[in-house]
């Protein structure tokens, strides 16, 4: 199955939560606060979850926010088991280090999805060099910024003459006048804003 391309505003509704997935209009105009109930003709109101209806919506939440596939998410589930301390905060470390998250987290875009497509589209630099694999993982002690010739994008000149339109975490650093970000250190738990339960998708992938 393919990456899903329909209106992202169902998927909030699906979930049933806020997952900003367009950005500003998401504060705006959100019709998840105007229609609670789920997307569909003949849903009238939501029935209480089983516990594994509970550990699907809280891993597709997660897939929805960062934007991935079932098997790269079942990948980075897995990677995040091999390493030391917990898995779910190991999972959440790997995702937001991925650099169309990070692109999204200094501020150059406005969205994940938006921040992809800069990235797929040559504009982001890795330590001076292009690198155009949303996927990419960056390392403590990397710069992303932009590419010289996409300085003059609006949505570069916008971070460059008024910065970031949310507060970049603390994990990372962004020189807004040189539209330069850094890698400071690897995310902690209190540094991230996403509100997902890790430890139910970790059970749904144990079952």
């Amino acid at each position: 199955m393919g990456r899903y391309t329909g209106p992202v505003c169902r998927l909030c509704r699906q979930i049933g939560d806020k997952l900003f997935l367009k950005g500003d209009r998401c504060y705006a105009k959100c019709p998840l606060e105007r229609r609670r109930r789920p997307p569909g003709m003949h849903v009238a109101r939501r029935r209480k979850m089983s516990d594994y209806g509970l550990r699907l919506r809280e891993k597709q939440k997660a897939k929805y926010i960062y934007g991935l596939l079932e098997n790269q998410f079942r990948r980075y589930v897995e990677t995040a088991r091999r390493q030391t301390g917990e898995t779910g905060q190991a999972l959440l470390r790997l995702l937001e280090r991925r650099l169309d998250n990070v692109v999204f987290r200094l501020g150059f875009a406005d969205s994940r999805r938006q921040a992809r497509q800069l990235v797929r589209h040559g504009h982001i630099l890795v330590n001076g060099k292009k690198v155009d694999i949303p996927s990419y993982l960056v390392r403590v002690g990397d710069t992303i910024t932009w590419q010289e010739s996409s300085r003059q994008l609006p949505m570069a000149q916008a971070v460059a003459q008024n910065g970031p339109k949310r507060e970049v975490p603390a994990w990372l650093s962004l020189e807004r006048e040189h539209l330069t970000g850094k890698v400071l250190s690897l995310p902690q738990p209190a540094d991230l804003d996403v509100q997902i339960d890790t430890r139910l998708i970790v059970e749904f992938y144990s079952r």
